[in-house]
């Protein structure tokens, strides 16, 4: 299994570029940052810091989207990158939450997130394609390499990932659900003619170590409302028995809305109706023994990396105690 790590851009920029530092020395194969721009610094302009800072991880948003950015102009950034630091970023993509709601829009369509892959994608590897009636190419690109990961809940967003990702993105580290997902993925490239093995599978949940649980649940509260935000959208379009695990709907029941000001953001007041035994089943908590355990149970549902969130107190403390006793281990 490989490990990645997630950061808010929250200024000083210099100091997300200093904890990518630090979790690459712990053994960190992928640096992530979440991708709002009116939320958060621009991640653009981040990466090439952390790039010329770091030696060998991989660098990329957790997620973009097709709404935010012209998808040219998200290729020909990627791509730059990569002939600058040797092909070494990762598109994860979405259709949009934070990002489009604070701007007043909405999330795109999986139609316009699934073209969105295959120009991105192509135009960063070298390649020619058809965007705006338009054939396409880098004429700059050469030996280019992108790997696109789709971040999905609902069953058609499932289906969309296993024909066109070269990974997907799970928000949520529970065995169970994360099962079901792997597999509706899999399925979904079976039948598009696809290789699911070579479908990579990530899960990206908040990791605290320690054995105050009670703080711990307090600083993570707010992932259950970030998750809760896509699943209030799947049971709008499918309802409650729209062919989505009921363990992933149960809980939003009590939920009444959701202020993005505080998205992401420990001790959020919005995300009280989530309670402690979801918070123990998405997340990563408790002593080392703990991270183990899930972390042995994911592995053998098929994961191949587990990407931490780091928007709590303990930022460093957990990278130190994931570089010491957690992944040499695994």
């Amino acid at each position: 299994m490989d490990f990645g790590v997630v950061f808010q851009c929250d200024p000083p920029a210099s100091a997300v570029v200093e904890l990518a530092v630090q979790a690459e020395r712990a053994g960190f194969s992928y640096v992530w940052t979440f991708d709002s721009h009116l939320l958060w610094q621009e991640p653009f302009v981040l990466y090439p810091q952390i790039l010329a800072a770091t030696r060998s991880v991989l660098v990329g948003p957790m997620v973009t989207n097709p709404g935010t950015r012209d998808w040219t102009v998200i290729a020909s950034q990627f791509a730059t990158l990569n002939e600058t630091f040797g092909n070494r970023t990762i598109c994860g993509i979405g259709r949009g939450d934070s990002a489009l709601r604070t701007l007043g829009a909405q999330p795109g369509t999986l139609a316009e997130l699934k073209q969105c892959v295959e120009v991105v994608r192509g135009l960063a590897r070298g390649e020619t394609v058809s965007y705006r009636g338009q054939e396409l190419k880098f004429g700059w690109v050469s030996a280019g390499a992108l790997d696109v990961w789709v971040a999905a809940y609902g069953p058609k967003a499932l289906a969309v990932t296993g024909q066109v990702g070269d990974g997907y993105i799970l928000q949520l580290a529970d065995p169970d659900i994360a099962a079901w997902m792997i597999a509706a993925v899999r399925r979904s490239a079976e039948q598009a003619g696809r290789d699911p093995a070579a479908i990579k599978f990530c899960v990206a949940a908040p990791a605290y170590v320690g054995h105050d649980l009670e703080h711990q649940r307090d600083q993570t509260r707010w992932f259950g409302g970030m998750v809760g935000n896509h699943v209030a959208d799947i049971v709008a379009r499918y309802g409650t028995t729209g062919g989505i695990p009921q363990a992933l709907t149960d809980y939003i029941k009590d939920r009444q809305g959701y202020d993005y000001a505080e998205h992401g953001r420990a001790g959020n007041s919005h995300t009280a109706f989530v309670p402690d035994e979801v918070i123990d089943r998405f997340c990563v908590l408790g002593p080392v023994e703990n991270h183990l355990a899930r972390l042995a149970e994911l592995t053998a549902i098929g994961v191949d990396q587990f990407a931490l969130y780091l928007q709590h107190d303990a930022k460093e403390e957990t990278l130190a105690a994931y570089g010491r006793d957690i992944i040499p281990y695994v």
